[in-house]
């Protein structure tokens, strides 16, 4: 299954990286309790093998999940479009290796092709872009795992589409599914879903809305 036709899709991330390079550590302030996204990660240190290449899509300052995968002794690639987040990331998780870019350019034959990996963590990361590129983006994804290939994606279950929300004095766009509408997605772009887990989440920071956090563990199909 290719990526075929990402490259024609027009991507305006303007504002996104900008309000994250803004938003820096408050990011980690605003959701203190990562508990799904620790649960997710440590499922996927566990299962892979030992030493295992993974990419942390979208990894932000790399706290919690870059510096867990590490830790955990895999050899983790984090990517995020926020020069600002990156840098913190560095910092925090010296061990990993960081590169600034988009979905779109990691995709074989990209202008950021880092080559394949054994796993791929996208925590909340997808959520940034608009419906019509997630099945690119997951398409991507599925073209970056090596055969049966482990993938965590992270989603907030919300029926929307490009919709710009306050986001700790900043705006930024999100999108979302309905939970079986989801499930389609991911299994269209060719993952089986071996589980899935969901929290009801509430931020600390009062500008950010309760939310339902989806959190699927999936395995790339042939």
């Amino acid at each position: 299954m290719g990526t075929g036709g990402y490259e024609d899709i027009k991507r305006d991330r303007g504002g996104q990286a900008e309000a994250f390079d803004a938003i820096g550590d408050r990011y980690d302030e605003a959701f203190p309790h990562k508990d799904g996204q620790l649960t997710a990660g440590r499922w996927l240190a566990e299962t892979l093998p030992a030493g295992s290449r993974v990419l942390d899509l979208g990894c932000g300052t790399g706290l919690p999940s870059t510096r867990q995968l590490a830790e955990a002794g895999h050899r983790v690639v984090g990517v995020d479009l926020s020069a600002g987040m990156l840098a913190l990331a560095a910092r925090y998780v010296p061990e990993a290796e960081f590169h600034q870019g988009d979905i779109a350019d990691l995709r074989p034959g990209g202008t950021l092709d880092l080559g394949r990996f054994d796993g791929v963590a996208a925590f909340f990361s997808l959520l940034m872009l608009p419906r019509a590129e997630i099945p690119y983006a997951l398409r991507a994804i599925h073209d970056l795992l090596e055969p049966a290939g482990l993938f965590i994606l992270s989603m907030v279950e919300a029926d929307v589409d490009d919709f710009a929300i306050p986001f700790l004095g900043n705006t930024i766009r999100v999108s979302g599914y309905l939970r079986d509408d989801l499930h389609q997605v991911v299994a269209d772009a060719g993952f089986e879903v071996i589980e899935e887990e969901s929290y009801a989440y509430a931020p600390a920071s009062t500008d950010v809305p309760p939310e339902e956090q989806l959190f699927l563990y999936c395995r790339r199909r042939a």
